[in-house]
This record gives C-alpha cells, sequence and structure tokens, in this order.
C-alpha cells in the first residue's frame, strides 16, 4: 500500500467496555505468580492487558492467530507483527469490579526501510476511564515486518542492578499468560509454527509479559512509590524456557530505568517515573 493508502487508516477509532471482573483478575494474578486484589483494590500495573478484549470468530483469525488486519489496523497480512514497545501515564487506578471502558485510535502509520526489510510502523493510541474518569493514557507501537530471520543476538551489557528478580518462562506460563490476554499469536504456545514459519528457535516470551514483569518487580522494591508513567522497547525476543532476569536501578529523585536481561545482556528496556 502508499503512504497516501495507509493514512486512510489514522484517525480510525473503537471502543472496549469490561466489568474487570474479580474472577478473571484471579487468573491473571495466577499467570503472572503475584499477589491478587480484591474487589474495589487497584489493579497492578500493566494488568489492564489482559482486559478489554476484542476477540473475532474463527474464521476472521489470521494464520499467526492474530485477527486479520484491514479492519481497525490496516492490511498487512503478509508480514510479522511485534509489539514493539509503548507509553503509558497512569493518572489514577484502575479497580477491580467496577466497570470500565477503553477508546481506541490510529494515531500514525509510517513504513520505514530495515535492515531486514521494510518496516510498517503503527502507532496506537488507548483511553481507559472509569467512572468518567480517565485513568490511564497509553499509546503502543506494533510494528509488521517482512519475513526475514528475527533479531536474537547484538545488544548492550546490563548495566549494575540495585534489584533484580529470575524469571522461569516455562511453556505453561506463556500458555496462561496468552489465555488470560486472550493473546492467539502463535509464536507463544505453537512451537513448529514458531519455529518454521517465524523463524524463532523456540517459543517466544510476550513482550507485555516481560515490561508487566519489570513493574512487578519495581513494586516489590518500592512498594511506597507511586508510578506516574512508564515506557517500554523490546531489543530482541527472549526465548521459553531459558531463564531471565527483570532488573532495574533508580535515576534521579523520580525515575528509574528498567530492564529484562538474559546472560547478561539486556533484551528489553524499560523508563519509570514515579512521584517523589
Amino acid at each position: 500500500m502508499t503512504q497516501h493508502e495507509l493514512d486512510a487508516w489514522v484517525g480510525r477509532t473503537d471502543r472496549c467496555d469490561d466489568n474487570v471482573d474479580s474472577g478473571h483478575i484471579r487468573k491473571v494474578a495466577l499467570a503472572l505468580d503475584a499477589p491478587c486484589p480484591s474487589a474495589g483494590e487497584p489493579l497492578p500495573l500493566l494488568w489492564h492487558w489482559a482486559l478489554f478484549v476484542n476477540g473475532v470468530p474463527y474464521g476472521e483469525i489470521g494464520e499467526d492467530g492474530h485477527p486479520r488486519r484491514g479492519g481497525f489496523l490496516p492490511p498487512a497480512d503478509d508480514r510479522n507483527r511485534m509489539w514493539a514497545g509503548g507509553r503509558l501515564e497512569f493518572l489514577t487506578p484502575l479497580r477491580v469490579g467496577i466497570r470500565a471502558s477503553r477508546e481506541s485510535s490510529i494515531a500514525a502509520i509510517k513504513e520505514k526501510d530495515g535492515r531486514s526489510g521494510k518496516l510498517l510502523f503503527v502507532t496506537v493510541k488507548h483511553e481507559y476511564f472509569q467512572q468518567d474518569m480517565l485513568c490511564i493514557s497509553e499509546e503502543q507501537d506494533i510494528v509488521y515486518r517482512e519475513p526475514a530471520p528475527p533479531k536474537l543476538q547484538g545488544t548492550v551489557p546490563a548495566p549494575e542492578a540495585q534489584w533484580s528478580e529470575l524469571v522461569h518462562p516455562e511453556p505453561v506460563m506463556l500458555f496462561r499468560y496468552s489465555a488470560v490476554t486472550f493473546n492467539g499469536h502463535r509464536i507463544h504456545y505453537d512451537q513448529d509454527y514458531a519455529m518454521h514459519k517465524e523463524g524463532y528457535p523456540g517459543l517466544v516470551v510476550h513482550g507485555p509479559m516481560i515490561a508487566t514483569l519489570q513493574c512487578q518487580a519495581f513494586t516489590r522494591a518500592h512498594p511506597e512509590k507511586q508510578v506516574a508513567a512508564f515506557s517500554y522497547r523490546g531489543l530482541r525476543p527472549l526465548i521459553s524456557p531459558k531463564d531471565f532476569r527483570v532488573e532495574g536501578a533508580l535515576t534521579g529523585a523520580g525515575s528509574a530505568s528498567l530492564w529484562a536481561q538474559q546472560d547478561g545482556m539486556v533484551a528489553h528496556q524499560s523508563e519509570l517515573r514515579f512521584h517523589p
């Protein structure tokens, strides 16, 4: 598609409501091996990614397990999809058991030439409301790349960490997170597809789960701090079942650097701001 044709998708909108059901939240807690909040309590950071799902019938699912494109998202059916990064502002917590809504729009679409071929960047803006209040403002960067071997090396050494947690990304953990987020992308549970269709050496750990575990580790290390903003970027995939670490260090009066590392090399990098 030409850039002019792609621009026609900019401004498209979508809406999804969710009851923030406490039963589902319990399953999210089990998937992340974390304590479960009760009805009325704040939803932990990034758990909203397991909510607000607009699913489609089987007949509208593509080979990769995602909904076929060309509706809300632009058509790119010959490319592999990656959730490359994003930015969030936390204004007030979503709370368990109270109905909420997500309003989404396509903010930008741009095609670029990368080392492995053409890359289609789509920025999606989400706003999450509960009881008529804006709770979270978010931008997600989705990248569609032409089929090519994925980048598995070439990142920077991990810096010295002030806190660190070990993660065992076993296939059951990946399956559970796929289930609670209703994520059908086959690279996370179908090893034959992941290896022979998209070129990975095994199952791929979800980028959103890695970001969630980074925030979870920060919160455990600093339970008194209230997070105001978070940005994240995937540098290379992490492959199950090899262990990795989610780590971080304070970088200022109200900021921290977070990362996920494997064998001493950074794979996912994030920045976090908190209220001093």
